[in-house]
């Protein structure tokens, strides 16, 4: 089972499309609560300042930036070696230059190197309540995978490969245009400089046949909309034995008929008695986590306003602690009343004086002001 790995946009609660005074606006913050000198001693602390350090980084760099969106963490060679952040790969100009000029250029042997197998991606449709505890899953996959009969080699077992006699091991063959020698890959060896003796009947000589995968995805508490986790060398075989590609497991939170998620906060709307609001109380609400979780209702409380229970949220993501459960408070108007209910409404309204609800007298009296000229 591999490591997961976070996306960077993840790791500094942002979306993919905020613009950089948000990205630094959230590193700050974030930041401030793992620092070192906050958390002595702490070493999760210390590892998370790290991720968000880097993926400030990266992201705070139009270029960086730019080739993160593209090709993800592929696009830097190291994540946190040193403290320097990501470090672009720049190791394969040298094929670039050999390609188009030639070994001259290049300095090493003109064969093709073995192509690696592609990157796959998988969409996980995840339930809130399991985003907040986190789950193990088994996923299915349809892969091209290495061929077992011949390890991913290509060769017919007992056979093996031999030089191509066309480009002499070279890989490619060259030939006169005008005042030019022009150099293409090999027809017949696709630039590897070798064939085989016989190829596999099985794969049909490529290395690699489709096949049903099935895979153990961990997720980690706390994982949000877009959060992405990577399984090293899960993608798909590449060619006559090459390294296999990556697999990323996309995650989509489902909507839950109670709460809401913004980040690592819950919100949920919670409508209450009339009653309650006038005299004030408490309502208990069952959290994600299990626990019952009290909310304390001041009297005279407003349909609208919103009370916050801290540390009642959602997980954060390979961190410490948790964020905040707001409710937002709506005052029901009771529609069905018994007699006696009526009567006692009755008789509140007689002695009502209007400083009960300053709110309605006050634009009561702004109306009188308003046309009383």
């Amino acid at each position: 089972m591999s490591t997961a790995e976070i996306d960077f946009y993840s790791l500094l609660e942002v979306s993919r499309d905020a613009d950089g005074d948000t990205i630094k606006r959230a590193y700050r913050k974030l930041a401030m609560k793992y620092h070192p000198d906050r958390n002595p001693d702490d070493a999760q602390a210390e590892a998370q300042f790290k991720a968000i350090s880097v993926a400030y980084d990266c992201l705070k760099d139009p270029q960086k930036r730019a080739a993160y969106d593209r090709y993800g963490h592929e696009a830097f060679t190291s994540g946190m070696s040193g403290g320097r952040g990501p470090q672009a790969d720049f190791g394969d100009l040298g094929d670039i230059f050999e390609t188009i000029f030639g070994s001259a250029f290049g300095g090493g042997s003109s064969r093709s190197k073995p192509r690696r197998g592609a990157d796959l991606r998988y969409d996980m449709e995840v339930g809130l309540e399991e985003a907040f505890h986190g789950k193990k899953s088994e996923i299915e996959i349809e892969v091209a995978a290495a061929c077992e009969t011949c390890s991913g080699s290509g060769a017919a077992p007992g056979t093996s490969r031999r030089r191509c006699n066309t480009c002499h091991g070279h890989g490619k063959v060259r030939a006169q245009q005008g005042l030019f020698v022009i150099e293409r890959p090999c027809p017949v060896c696709h630039g590897r400089g070798e064939v085989l003796e016989e190829a596999c009947s099985d794969c049909r000589g490529e290395g690699r046949v489709d096949k049903v995968q099935r895979l153990e995805v961990e997720v980690p508490p706390g994982v949000d909309n877009g959060t992405r986790i990577r399984l090293t060398g899960k993608g798909e075989a590449g060619p006559l034995g090459a390294p296999a590609g990556d697999l990323y497991i996309f995650i989509h939170i489902a909507k839950h008929p109670v709460f809401e998620r913004e980040g690592t906060a819950l919100f949920t709307r919670m409508p209450i008695s009339f009653t309650t609001a006038a005299l004030g109380g408490t309502v208990d609400i069952p959290g994600l986590d299990g626990e019952t979780h009290t909310i304390e209702i001041p009297a005279g409380i407003q349909s609208g306003r919103q009370l916050r229970k801290r540390g009642a949220g959602m997980p954060v993501l390979q961190g410490r602690g948790r964020g905040d459960l707001v409710v937002e408070v709506i005052v029901e108007t009771p529609t069905k009343l018994s007699a006696r209910q009526k009567e006692l409404l009755c008789e509140f309204r007689e002695t009502e004086t209007g400083e009960e609800c300053p709110e309605s007298r006050g634009f009561f009296d702004k109306l009188k002001d308003a046309f009383s000229g």
